[in-house]
């Protein structure tokens, strides 16, 4: 599978990627600058021995193919091996001695070594045109000053993974409210762009995600409001206004004014959930995460984020 042939495509490129031919394009540069600094800091520097283009032949020849090879990871998650068979084959040529087929493609090795190089730069182009989500609290109120609405969505998401094989990490990745083990962020959106604009650290399933908003202590701009749901009873972050549902009392009930001020408050809440359904447009974040790298799982949940502050700007 190459770009040059799926670039007059944009529904299949849509499909596969998550991005049409001009999002890619857009994204391409910085893509591209991001390889160009990697290549120089890795195989042009002085005390290497071998000239840079020497060795194995490449898979992924153009910068195109591998933008390509990486969105398309993100977006479907095959396993590795797909991975290198779908992304990675040049030719598909008879055998003249078997009639059957010989694929001249990449192993679930090479896959997983472009998977983890590639992400890394991915991240970093993001990083270039400006769309990662700001992952220091300290810096939250800056970031946030920058948006004219000064209206905010606060809340926590959380993604599948596989059972951890120690008993102590089962116990404390273990969710009893989804029964399965997983991993959570809390994000903070803008409510009228989409935007994600603070991505939290990545925590076991188990956390609460208000215990996870308080151990960092974030300050709002003056004026923000903050919609936020009953999951975070309490947080009252300095500088923001917060405005949340009421909660039924304990053997009570809500009377019908306090239900139609909820069910108000909801329907502006409820754009984070579609915020966080634009990020997990990436099935990496939705399949059971089978990745074992240390601290993938918290580099996809930000260049997720990045892919999607990228299509808002770019559709905006």
């Amino acid at each position: 599978m190459q770009y040059a042939a799926l670039k007059n495509k944009p529904r299949t490129l849509r499909s596969l990627t998550g991005f049409n031919p001009n999002e890619f394009e857009a994204l391409l540069p910085n893509f591209g600058a991001a390889w160009d600094s990697f290549v120089k800091e890795t195989f042009e520097r002085a005390d290497r021995k071998r000239a840079y283009g020497a060795g194995r032949i490449a898979h992924l020849k153009t910068i195109e193919d591998k933008l390509l090879f990486i969105l398309f990871y993100y977006r479907q998650y095959p396993t590795q091996e797909a991975q290198g068979f779908c992304l990675g084959r040049r030719s598909l040529a008879p055998r003249s001695d078997a009639g059957s087929y010989r694929f001249f493609g990449m192993s679930q090795a090479q896959a997983n070594e472009w998977i983890h190089r590639l992400s890394g730069l991915l991240k970093q182009a993001l990083g270039y045109e400006l769309q990662l989500p700001e992952r220091r609290a300290a810096n939250l109120e800056r970031v946030l000053s920058a948006c004219p609405s000064l209206e905010f969505l606060i809340d926590g998401t959380e993604r599948p993974i596989n059972r951890p094989k120690d008993k102590d990490d089962q116990k404390r990745y273990y969710r009893g409210k989804k029964k399965r083990h997983t991993v959570k962020n809390n994000v903070i959106t803008e409510r009228r762009s989409g935007k994600v604009l603070y991505l939290s650290g990545t925590y076991e399933g188990k956390r609460h995600d208000k215990k996870i908003a308080d151990e960092k202590n974030t300050c709002f701009p003056p004026g923000s409001k903050l919609l936020q749901d009953t999951g975070f009873q309490g947080y009252r972050p300095t500088g923001a206004r917060v405005i949340q549902p009421k909660k039924k009392p304990r053997g009570g009930e809500l009377s019908a004014d306090e239900k139609i001020v909820n069910r108000a408050i909801s329907s502006l809440r409820v754009n984070v959930e579609h915020h966080i359904g634009g990020v997990k447009r990436c099935q990496i974040l939705v399949q059971t995460f089978r990745n074992r790298m240390e601290n993938f799982a918290d580099e996809v949940m930000e260049v997720a984020c990045g892919l999607h502050n990228f299509r808002v700007a770019q559709r905006g």
